[in-house]
């Protein structure tokens, strides 16, 4: 009669604790970690309660429910990313001032900056601000010319930044910057602009051509002038050490020459020996090329004796042959 009754106890026991385990289990899931630059949304009974920053957050089982909605892409996810996002939009068919119809592809960076009116706000915020963007740009290149389009980028995506940030401020979303990434004109438009930047890069490879040959000229003419310079330079310091050769040759041999006289002024030489010496040297004098010689009247009476010694002894010798 026991057996029966442990039986159902034991039995018991047993579904209770998997009922238990089941419970934890369901609490556990209730239990939510929200990471870091991440909000969730949390509804009671239907209406918005709270959001959940980063940290551990409980979920009240049949009563609190998690908020899905769209995010920036399109996607539904109840995960709000609270970090800066990019949306790259295809290229918008716009017209200009001047009539001129384009293609201008936008880049947007944007961040959440309020959950609960990035959920409530709009239905799909990313659907809502591409359309929003190229009406924007439509808008602003209709008031600009073709040109003006071209060279003001910076003006455009200012503008735009400025517009799509008031939109967007009731959605809980902050614009950082617009950035207008292409713009592409019709086809004979980008003809004429690719001849137009194809003669500025000839005439610029023409100038930069004509001041090569300029600088190279300036270079030659230069380096003729350094070299004219070296030679003439070359030429008088040769000059002068030629110069100076000379003087140096002409102070020896007239150093040389007052040495001598003033050795022989030494050797106490008389009258006799230096006309001896003159002697000598005309007669040196006279072996020259010279047709006509001029002798000092010192010495003509020298000469006299010379000639009349010469003739004595010419006229003995031939008395001796007779």
């Amino acid at each position: 009669m026991f057996m029966p009754v442990f039986l159902i106890s034991i039995t018991g026991i047993v579904v209770l604790v998997a009922l238990l385990i089941i419970v934890i289990v369901y609490l556990g899931t209730r239990i939510k970690i929200v990471p870091q630059a991440t909000e969730y949304v949390l509804e009671r009974w239907g209406n918005y309660y709270t959001t959940w920053t980063a940290g551990l957050h409980f979920q009240v089982p049949f009563i609190d429910r998690i908020r899905r909605t769209y995010n920036t892409r399109g996607m539904v996810s109840d995960v709000i990313n609270l970090k800066e996002q990019v949306l790259d939009f295809p290229p918008q068919a716009v017209i200009t001032k001047d009539n001129v119809t384009m293609q201008i592809d936008t880049v947007v960076f944007l961040q959440i900056t309020d959950s609960k009116q990035f959920v409530y706000g709009a239905e799909n915020p990313g659907l809502l601000i591409e359309q929003l963007t190229a009406t924007t740009l439509r808008n602003i290149i209709g008031e600009l010319e073709l040109d003006q389009t071209l060279t003001s980028r910076d003006l455009i995506n200012e503008r735009m930044r400025i517009i799509l940030d008031e939109a967007t401020d009731p959605w809980g979303i902050k614009i950082n910057r617009v950035e207008v990434k292409n713009i592409i004109p019709p086809k004979e438009i980008r003809e004429a602009m690719e001849k137009q930047m194809r003669a500025e890069r000839e005439r610029r490879e023409s100038i930069l051509i004509a001041e090569g040959k300029k600088q190279a000229a300036i270079l030659t003419a230069e380096g003729e002038k350094a070299a004219n310079i070296l030679e003439a330079e070359g030429k008088k310091e040769a000059a002068i050490r030629e110069a100076e050769g000379r003087a140096e040759a002409i102070l020896k041999v007239q150093t040389a020459t007052a040495e001598g006289i003033k050795l022989v002024k030494l050797a106490g030489a008389d009258q006799a020996v230096l006309t001896l010496e003159a002697y000598k040297a005309m007669e040196k004098v006279a072996q020259g090329q010279a047709t006509k010689i001029i002798i000092p009247s010192e010495m003509q009476g020298i000469v006299g004796l010379a000639s009349g010694l010469v003739e004595s002894l010419k006229d003995t010798t031939t008395k001796e042959k007779k």
